[in-house]
C-alpha cells in the first residue's frame, strides 16, 4: 500500500492564504482599471450597504458555525438577525433604498468578523486556529462569489471577440442539443422556466447543505476533515474563469438569439439588462440549428459575460453529485436531482452547447482528482489520473478550436469520440478512487477460534459384549 505523506498544514494554510490574498488584491486593481469595484470592495461595502445575495451570507455564516458548540450557534444566529433588524429599521428611518440588493445578510457578515476579533483576542492555540479556520471557510463562500462576479466583468471589457461560431460549428457533432433542450424548456412555460431556474439560482445554497452534512462531526472532533466540497468549489471557482479569458463565449442564446429578452415574459425575476440582439449572428436560437460553415472569431457587446467555456455551472452541480454519494438517501437523491436540473437548465436556458458541458465534466473530475491526490501526497495513480484528465481536456479545448468544422462534418465520428473521452475521464476517477478507498478501509481480523488447538474426535466406546 503506498505510504501517505504528511505534510505541515500550517504552512500550506499561511500560503494558501497569502496566495488568496495577493489574488484577490491583483483582481481589485484589475477591476479599478475599468472602473469597477473590486471583490473587497465590493465586500466592504456590505458591511453597510444591502447585500446583493443576504442568503449567501447567511450560509456563509453557517459554514463558520461548524466549529461551534449548539449553543454559541444559537446565539451567533440570533445576533445576525437581531443586527438585520437594527439594520433594517435604520435604513426605514432614513428611507434609505436597497438599490436591487437584499434587506437582510448583514448581520450574518458582522457576526462572522466578530467570530474572528474573538478568536484572536480570547481564543489560544488549537481553539483559536479552528475558530479562524470556521470564520476563513464562510469569508472563502463569500469572497469566491465576488471574484466570480469581478471575473465575469473583466471577461466582458477585456474580451472584445467572442469564439462562439467555433463552438456552435463542433456542437455539431452532439447534434445541437441546447437548441433540443431550449425548445422542451420554451414548451414548458412559465412552471418549467421557473422551477428550473430556482435550481440554477440556488446551487450555492445546495452546496452549502452538502457541505454542512460533511462537516457535520466538526464541533465535536475539534478538527477538518480533510476533503470536503467547499474545497472542490472554491477551487473551480478560481481556476474555471482563466478558461474564459482563453476560450470567451457568450452563449447560443446571445449569439444566436435575442439574449435575455427571450424569456422575459415568463421570468418571474426577469432583471433589466440592455438587448443584445443586434450583437447576434441571427435569431435562430432555439428554433433553427445554425448552418455548417467556416467558423470566425465575432465582436459581441461590452457587458455580457464570456463565462461559457467550460461551464462551471455543469462542474460545480457534478462536484455536489460526486460528494452526495456516501450521504444518506435523501441527499444521493437530491444531488441526482440537482445535477440533471442543472444539465437541463444550462442547455434550455441557452446559457450553454452541450460541447461545454463534456469539458466541464472532464474539468471537475480533474480537479477533485487532483485534490485528493494532494492529500494522498502525489502518489503514483493520482498522477496518472490527474495527467489524464488534464490532457482530455486540454484536448477537447483544442478541437473546439482547431477542428470544429471537422467535428461538425463528421459527426458519426466526432460525436462519440467526445463522449468516449469524457468516459474515460470518469471511469478512471471511479476506478482510482475505489481502489484508493479499499485501500484505506480497515482490514477486518478474523474472529479467534474458540479453542486455540485443532479438537480431536473422541474415540468412540467400546461396544458391550
Amino acid at each position: 500500500m503506498a505510504s501517505v505523506v504528511r505534510r505541515p498544514r500550517g504552512a500550506l494554510w499561511a500560503v494558501a492564504g497569502v496566495v488568496a490574498l495577493g489574488f484577490l488584491v491583483a483582481l481589485e486593481f484589475a477591476a479599478r482599471r475599468y472602473g469597477l469595484p473590486g471583490p473587497l470592495t465590493s465586500q466592504v461595502r456590505e458591511m453597510v450597504a444591502a447585500p446583493k445575495s443576504g442568503g449567501l451570507l447567511y450560509a456563509a455564516l453557517a459554514l463558520t458555525m461548524v466549529v461551534l458548540t449548539w449553543r454559541q450557534r444559537f446565539i451567533a444566529a440570533g445576533a445576525a438577525i437581531g443586527v438585520d433588524i437594527v439594520f433594517a429599521l435604520v435604513r426605514w428611518a432614513v428611507d434609505a433604498e436597497t438599490t436591487g440588493g437584499h434587506p437582510f445578510g448583514n448581520g450574518a457578515l458582522w457576526v462572522i468578523l466578530g467570530h474572528a476579533v474573538i478568536a484572536v483576542t480570547r481564543r489560544t492555540g488549537r481553539e483559536r486556529v479552528l475558530l479562524l479556520k470556521g470564520v476563513g471557510l464562510g469569508l472563502l463562500l463569500v469572497a469566491g462569489r465576488k471574484t466570480g462576479d469581478t471575473w465575469l466583468l473583466i471577461t466582458s471589457k477585456t474580451r472584445p471577440e467572442v469564439l462562439d461560431q467555433y463552438v456552435a460549428t463542433a456542437d455539431h457533432a452532439l447534434g445541437n442539443p441546447s437548441w433540443l433542450v431550449g425548445r422542451v424548456v420554451t414548451a414548458t412555460g412559465s412552471i418549467g422556466f421557473n422551477v428550473l431556474d430556482v435550481v440554477y439560482g440556488q446551487l450555492a445554497v445546495a452546496a452549502v447543505v452538502v457541505a454542512l452534512y460533511q462537516l457535520r462531526g466538526v464541533a465535536a472532533e475539534r478538527r477538518f476533515p480533510s476533503h470536503h466540497l467547499v474545497r472542490t468549489f472554491l477551487v473551480i471557482g478560481l481556476l474555471g474563469p482563466a478558461f474564459y479569458m482563453i476560450f470567451p463565449v457568450v452563449g447560443p442564446l446571445f449569439a444566436y438569439g435575442t439574449g435575455t429578452a427571450h424569456w422575459a415574459t415568463v421570468s418571474l425575476w426577469a432583471p433589466e439588462i440592455p438587448s443584445s440582439e443586434h450583437w447576434a449572428v441571427a435569431d435562430l436560437w432555439p428554433r433553427t440549428p445554425p448552418p455548417i460553415g467556416p467558423p470566425h472569431p465575432m465582436p459581441f457587446d461590452g457587458i455580457t459575460p464570456r463565462n461559457c467555456m467550460p461551464s462551471l455551472h455543469t462542474a460545480w452541480a457534478a462536484a455536489i453529485f460526486i460528494h452526495t454519494r456516501k450521504g444518506p438517501r435523501v441527499l444521493r437523491y437530491a444531488g441526482t436531482f440537482w445535477l440533471i436540473a442543472t444539465l437541463a437548465a444550462t442547455l434550455g436556458f441557452g446559457y450553454h452547447y452541450g460541447v461545454d458541458l463534456i469539458a466541464g465534466v472532464v474539468f471537475v473530475l480533474t480537479v477533485e482528482a487532483a485534490l485528493r491526490t494532494f492529500d494522498r501526497g502525489w502518489d503514483r495513480s493520482g498522477i496518472r489520473l490527474v495527467a489524464h484528465g488534464a490532457t482530455v481536456f486540454a484536448a477537447l479545448l483544442l478541437s473546439y478550436r482547431f477542428l470544429p468544422l471537422e467535428m461538425a462534418e463528421h459527426p458519426w465520428v466526432a460525436g462519440p469520440l467526445l463522449v468516449l473521452a469524457m468516459a474515460s475521464v470518469i471511469h478512471g476517477y471511479v476506478r482510482t478512487t475505489a481502489a484508493w478507498e479499499s485501500k484505506a478501509a480497515p482490514t477486518r481480523q478474523p474472529r479467534p477460534h474458540p479453542h486455540p488447538h485443532p479438537q480431536t474426535e473422541p474415540e468412540p466406546e467400546p461396544e458391550p459384549i
